[in-house]
């Protein structure tokens, strides 16, 4: 296969784990491609696009820039159109140029980590309402559970999140973020979606409740989070680590039509993390 190049754009991006599961993946399939990280901001976005040739094949992005290369792609896969947020940008030969491609492998990447804790839920409870819980969402309606509830600081600026569960005939249960302790106390799984500078109010939030649910914190770093520290003390409790191997690994087969165990993206990025 002819040597091409990758690469995760975001700001700041010199912290992502993304170069390190790719290369993996790359030297494990025998490919000579390279990966690497571009400091890239909304600003400059457009002028990056516009520079990509047939070298490249692909790029991994992170937020804002999800939302901000959907206008700039020459077609958007209609989940991810539908999600409104693309992580995955692939390249695709035309004559005298190429097309750019969106697509989100992060649905794919929730399944897969969700699925070993706690099978098909019955219940589950997603903590935030931005494109993160919009994915979330998604990857529990592909496990059966369709009546969410959503635990938000304000029901009125999740107009993406209500639109996403109507166009998918979901039954999203919106709550108030302080209510969420019912939920912790009788969901399967609970999917923190919300920054780790987040973390200490909802521990506050949470003082009096011994969580029974398990958590998925999409987080990965630090590992563990503060969240799940405190959680493990009551219930099962998971960094994002597992849902960033298993959407990379997505990632590599959409860009090289070749599939990559899994393992071997996480055994490159334990290796990656301090301690």
């Amino acid at each position: 296969m002819t040597q091409k190049r990758a690469g995760v754009l975001g700001h700041p991006i010199a912290h992502s784990l993304s170069p390190a599961l790719h290369k993996a993946a790359y030297e494990h399939l025998g490919l000579d491609w390279s990966y690497t990280y571009y400091d890239v901001t909304t600003e400059t976005l457009p002028q990056f696009l516009q520079a990509m040739d047939s070298t490249w094949a692909g790029l991994s992005l992170t937020m804002p820039l999800k939302l901000d290369v959907i206008p700039l792609l020459d077609h958007v896969d209609p989940f991810a159109k539908l999600l409104g947020s693309v992580n995955t940008v692939l390249v695709q030969p035309a004559p005298k140029t190429v097309l750019l491609v969106g697509a989100n492998t992060d649905v794919a990447g929730l399944v897969s980590a969700i699925e070993p804790l706690v099978g098909r839920p019955a219940s589950a409870a997603v903590i935030g309402g931005g494109a993160t819980a919009r994915s979330a969402v998604a990857a529990l309606a592909q496990l059966g559970c369709r009546n969410p509830r959503i635990h938000v600081r304000s029901i009125g600026r999740s107009g993406p999140l209500i639109r996403v569960g109507y166009k998918m005939e979901l039954d999203l249960q919106m709550a108030k973020l302080d209510t969420l302790a019912e939920s912790v106390e009788s969901c399967d799984i609970v999917i923190a979606t919300t920054p780790v500078d987040a973390h200490e109010s909802l521990i506050e939030l949470l003082s009096e409740t011994a969580p029974r649910a398990t958590l998925l914190d999409v987080v990965y770093a630090p590992d563990p989070t503060p969240l799940v520290a405190w959680w493990r003390t009551y219930a099962p409790a998971h960094t994002g680590l597992a849902m960033l191997v298993y959407q990379a690994a997505e990632q590599v087969r959409l860009m090289t039509s070749r599939d990559v165990d899994p393992q071997i993206l996480a055994d490159a990025v334990n290796l990656t993390l301090p301690g």
